[in-house]
């Protein structure tokens, strides 16, 4: 269907076609745009083609036709995708040029006239690429952060890209193109190439005809490109799309390589280059640490991979190793080089990467492929064994595409031998060869000498020394004195969350302070929380509050970080960054089970002591052909510290004493916003959230009358505890009266998995916690689809639920409500099936894990000779001394924050 606009017969500069499918909320400021244009608007048109819009997109564009009759065209059709929207406003396009803005990106007002400039100046050119730029769409904020912005850091050019082969253009929105060329060609946008690059393949088949691929680079008309909060795009949305890795491999990458390698046999460099650019990306978002979201998965991984490696075989290698217009990590070159050759291949180096001084160690590792190569490690001339050591497999898209072997062997002079040759050790990996290079980096090379005037000499910059605060430069000076050094000598710092505590930190820290009083042991956490308030109320004086100038001082002195979490603020507090590097050894207790694939996440921490809790827990970490970067060295079998407790709390109360029916679900990483820098809370929007799957099924299983009536048959009562970075909903969500709402803050969480006479979840590891005391669970798994393709935390790991779980799985609600409610009739006591599943991964469960820990962290260090009692006594005193200067200057700081009038 067409509103047309009145036709002149006049000829027309351009023809902006745009496709508009449900937009309403972006419209206004795309409108706004291209009205205020300062082109003439009586030497353009627009034409928007409404793709089945199902929001009120198409009343906006009527509304804008009516104030606009001269300048607008609106197009209706059936939803059919961008591809075929584009192409019906091409049919009707009489524009000189034509281009394709994006309904919710945004045009600067002088864009069209500053493209239309260029082409006066450039009558050659064959496309216009304009620079883009990225528009935040929460802020509002406009970054020239574009991956590709060099190719505009030149100003306006022209560009022969067999001249320039490290230039290309592929989006479609940001670029003009010759309408009489188009039609010659007969070229239209190819709806088999989708849901990305669809953009891309149009423009490679538009330059590919040419004669001379000349494509004009104009930095003076910008494109905002925006980056939806939502992430609902189709480019941000596409990676759980299965035709991203088939069809826009078949029909996209692998088509245009084939075609115009046909006649000369090789793809043209600026091609070669563009689909080394798009491949990126696919290896880019297999490193996402927070998770690893892909469809390839079985069959469609499978033809992923076919497909790639025939790319692979179009690609020179010496473009692949010195591809440099997008950061390329060495593994993904590696990967491209190798991964899909037949013959096997491995580093002809080795990286010597970490040294454990007090455990006379050096880690090395290299990357292969196929079979693992013969190795000989030789000191002194002598072949030795390796202390520990691993075959780690680098997995992405579904399939382990390289390996890492790791080892640890003495430390002392060293040599080497993969397959009967000496390789080159070396404390980083070589750099990949560069076969261009640019003026510009020539000029900075060979600068002139300081004194020769030039034009093009810039001034030198000053040397600035990094500003500390008063308080951070009074612990730089404390830090070293000798009564604090004896105050915090060899402490144990044990933290659980900055503002939440009672997990196997805590747990351990009053294990240290009642049974090992000889280690220097203190706790930390926010001051004011509640959890600070009850250990401070419990009498404990080694607790310090996080961030205070004694926490500093603290951290400044410590040998042993000890924590159940690993994130930045824990691990590398940016507080303490500011003066120093920490010099302690970081032990990772957990938070729990590790049952998923948290590699990304984890392989790049520095952790010395890596606590797992079952065989096959620790099989994942440390074992061979695991994704995990971690050996026997780190990873040890010890239980985690709080189980010890849990364990007595599941003892003390028998069976007929156990009156929860608990609901506690984990969290989705899509649900919550991420962490804000340096620190550890979330926060999530209560209306949008009432709208999700998620609060759908959770919610419709509270009210389940099935279930509630269930419970109060067995005398139970039907408790909700969310994940703590779901906590915040309790207070704007409405529970049935039935319903008991809980947190973790305030509760004895261990204490309600000793009550539980059933625990219902979905994916989260508490259910190893009402497996360790024999409690029985229920799996609700009704987003497994999702879950599967890694749009949470980490990949599908060692754990399946069906499997190895502790309980029926279940994925519809009626289900869930089914199996509730027969577990319930059943008792507080597992079926058989799966009380032999609990016994089998525990087996060990004898309150001794925090004994155990302890001592793993002993063994992190030689033991120092015990002190002489005058030493002893000597210590004690400085303790004392110590104490009171740290309490001196927390007075000043006090009395200085009363005077200005804010908290200490």
């Amino acid at each position: 269907m067409v509103d047309a606009a009145p036709t002149s017969g006049r000829a027309l500069r351009f023809s902006v076609v745009t496709a508009v499918y449900n937009v309403e909320l972006y419209l206004d400021a795309y409108i706004a745009s291209m009205d205020g244009q300062t082109f003439p608007a009586e030497d353009f048109e627009i034409i928007v083609v409404d793709d089945g819009s199902t929001d009120g997109s198409l009343a906006v564009l009527r509304e804008w036709q009516r104030r606009r009759p001269g300048l607008i065209t609106v197009l209706t059709k059936e939803n059919g995708g961008q591809s075929t929207a584009r192409n019906m406003g091409m049919e009707v396009a009489r524009g000189e040029w034509i281009t394709f803005p994006d309904p919710d990106d945004v045009l600067e007002p002088d864009y069209l006239s500053e493209v239309d400039t260029f082409l006066r100046e450039n009558p050659e050119t064959l496309m216009v690429g304009t620079s883009r730029h990225m528009l935040n769409d929460t802020t509002g904020e406009l970054t020239d952060t574009h991956p590709l912005r060099a190719h505009f850091g030149d100003g306006n050019r022209l560009r022969n890209l067999d001249e320039w082969p490290k230039y290309f253009h592929g989006s479609a929105p940001a670029a003009f193109f010759r309408a009489e060329t188009v039609r010659e060609q007969g070229l239209r946008f190819d709806a088999q190439v989708r849901p990305n690059f669809e953009d891309g393949h149009f423009c490679c088949r538009y330059v590919l005809a040419a004669e001379a691929p000349l494509v004009g680079f104009v930095a003076t008309a910008k494109y905002h490109y925006r980056k939806r909060q939502n992430s609902s795009s189709t480019l941000q949305t596409s990676l759980t799309d299965p035709d991203r890795y088939t069809k826009v491999l078949r029909n996209g990458y692998l088509a245009l390589l084939r075609s115009s390698s046909a006649e000369t046999g090789s793809a043209p460099e600026w091609l070669q280059n563009y689909v080394l650019y798009e491949l990126s990306w696919y290896l880019s978002s297999q490193d996402n640490a927070s998770g690893a979201v892909s469809a390839a998965t079985g069959l469609v991984a499978e033809e992923f991979h076919a497909l790639l490696g025939e790319i692979v075989q179009h690609l020179d290698d010496d473009l692949i190793a010195s591809f440099d217009l997008r950061s390329m990590k060495r593994i993904w070159k590696e990967i491209l080089l190798h991964s899909y050759a037949e013959e096997p291949w491995h580093n002809p180096f080795a990286v010597v990467s970490a040294a454990d001084h007090d455990q006379g160690l050096v880690k090395l590792s290299y990357h292969f492929t196929g079979e693992l190569p013969r190795e000989e490690f030789l000191v002194r001339g002598k072949p030795v064994a390796p202390r520990h050591a691993k075959i780690r497999d680098i997995n992405y898209h579904g399939r382990v595409l390289l390996h890492e072997r790791i080892v640890w062997v003495p430390l002392q002079l060293l040599r080497m031998k993969l397959d009967g040759r000496y390789v080159d050790l070396r404390f980083s990996a070589p750099g990949f060869p560069t076969h261009a290079l640019r003026a510009s980096d020539v000029r900075k090379k060979f600068a002139p000498a300081a004194g020769i005037p030039t034009a093009r000499k810039k001034p030198a910059r000053r040397a600035t020394r990094r500003t500390l605060s008063v308080e951070d430069r009074l612990v730089v000076r404390l830090a070293g004195s000798a009564p604090v050094r004896q105050l915090f000598q060899d402490a144990w710092v044990l933290m659980d969350r900055i503002h939440d505590a009672d997990d196997s930190a805590e747990l351990l820290f009053r294990h240290l302070q009642r049974h090992r009083p000889d280690i220097n042991s203190w706790f930390v956490i926010e001051s004011g929380t509640p959890d600070w308030e009850r250990l401070r109320g419990e009498g404990y004086r080694n607790v310090v509050a996080h961030g205070s100038f004694r926490w500093k001082l603290l951290m400044a002195n410590c040998a042993h970080l000890i924590s159940s979490h690993a994130d930045v603020p824990v691990l590398r507090p940016p507080a303490i960054l500011r003066f120093m590097q920490p010099a302690w050894r970081f032990t990772f207790l957990q938070h729990g089970v590790i049952k998923d694939d948290l590699s990304q996440w984890l392989n790049g921490k520095k952790i010395d002591l890596f606590v797992t809790s079952t065989p096959a827990e620790q099989e994942s970490i440390a074992g061979d052909h695991t994704p995990y970067a971690f050996t026997t060295r780190e990873a040890k079998l010890t239980g985690l510290p709080r189980f010890d407790r849990l364990r007595e709390q599941g003892e003390l109360i028998g069976p007929d004493e156990r009156d929860l029916l608990l609901i506690a679900p984990t969290w989705r990483d899509w649900l919550v916003p991420p962490l804000a820098a340096g620190t550890q809370r979330r926060s999530v929007n209560v209306p949008e959230f009432l709208e999700t799957d998620y609060a759908r099924n959770w919610l419709a299983l509270l009210n389940s009358p099935e279930l509630a009536e269930a419970a109060e048959l067995q005398g139970l009562t039907v408790a909700f505890l969310p994940h703590p970075n779901l906590q915040s909903i309790l207070s704007g969500i409405e529970l049935p009266p039935h319903v008991l709402p809980l947190t973790f803050v305030g509760n004895d969480v261990q204490r309600l998995f000793a009550r539980a006479s059933l625990l219902v979840t979905d994916y989260s590891s508490m259910a190893f916690n009402a497996a360790y005391i024999d409690r029985p669970s229920v799996y609700f798994q009704f987003d497994s689809d999702r879950m599967g393709t890694g749009s949470h935390v980490g990949r599908q790991g060692y754990f399946d639920y069906a499997r190895d779980g502790f309980g029926p799985v279940t994925y519809e609600l009626e289900d869930a409500v089914r199996a509730i409610v027969e577990s319930v009739k059943n008792g507080p006591v597992p079926a058989p099936e799966y009380a032999a599943r609990i016994d089998a991964t525990f087996p060990m469960r004898d309150g001794r894990c925090c004994e155990r820990v302890v001592t793993e962290i002993e063994q992190l260090t030689r033991r120092s000779r015990p002190k002489a009692p005058a030493k002893r006594a000597a210590t004690h005193l400085a303790g004392r001394a110590a104490r009171r200067v740290v309490r001196t200057v927390g007075a000043a700081r006090r009395r200085g924050a009363e005077r200005a009038g804010v908290g200490a």
